[in-house]
């Protein structure tokens, strides 16, 4: 039986970092290849990998206005940047491994204020005159992605291409692509990866498997800011 293995790229970077922690770009990538890989041996059967789907965006490469500063930032120049740069470029290399990838929109690209750091203003426990570069956020949009993953799971169900879908994510916006594959007779699994599972996605699949505890031994586990995770593309 065959398995395609999804990957929400933005939250699997997020989730990882929290769990695995920090790791430079290729051993990221190799983290990444061998935690899917997971998924093909179960207690149920073994599977044979179909492909491992990859969903992300490229991180951007605009100038951008920093009102703290006064200046425009050269995201191109960001470490960010450079190591989302070399770890999709790590990934191209992996067998059975394909990228999908959409855009960030490069309109309406600024930084902004957290929602805890706005509270803090509007309860005069802070002044502006404390607002520091660090407290700002970049606010960026991606596009296509969820589409993308939308479409895949699609295609490979109405063609009968898997017998599984392994779907590594952590919202309900695939609800109705989870739904389409199930009528179509697709065993279709969640891994959230230790993150809360909305009812409404718990509903309409299969089963939720994860390895994230069988995989590590790392016990020190680190914050996800999410703001970065958007930044690259979410």
């Amino acid at each position: 039986m065959k398995t395609a293995i999804l990957v929400d790229g933005g939250f699997y970077r997020c989730q990882s970092y929290r769990l695995f922690g920090e790791k430079n770009p290729e051993d990221r990538a190799d983290e990444l290849f061998r935690y899917c890989k997971k998924h093909l041996s179960t207690k149920y059967a073994n599977y044979d990998l179909y492909r491992i789907f990859y969903y992300d965006c490229p991180p951007l490469n605009k100038q951008v206005y920093n009102p703290i500063t006064k200046k425009s930032v050269d995201l191109s120049k960001s470490e960010l940047y450079l190591w989302m740069t070399e770890f999709l470029t790590k990934l191209k290399g992996k067998r059975k491994l394909a990228l999908r990838l959409g855009r960030i929109s490069d309109t309406k690209v600024i930084y902004t204020l957290p929602d805890d750091t706005v509270k803090k203003l509007l309860t005069r426990t802070i002044s502006i005159d404390d607002i520091t570069e660090n407290d700002l956020k970049l606010n960026v949009r991606q596009k296509g992605v969820d589409m993308k993953i939308g479409v895949d799971i699609a295609s490979m169900a109405f063609k009968r291409q898997v017998d599984q879908i392994v779907l590594i994510a952590g919202d309900s916006d695939f609800v109705p692509a989870a739904k389409l594959a199930r009528r179509e007779g697709i065993d279709f699994i969640l891994d959230p990866m230790s993150n809360h599972v909305s009812d409404d996605l718990f509903e309409h699949i299969d089963g939720i498997h994860t390895h994230y505890k069988k995989f590590t031994n790392t016990t020190d586990q680190q914050s996800c800011d999410v703001s970065q995770r958007r930044t690259v593309g979410d």
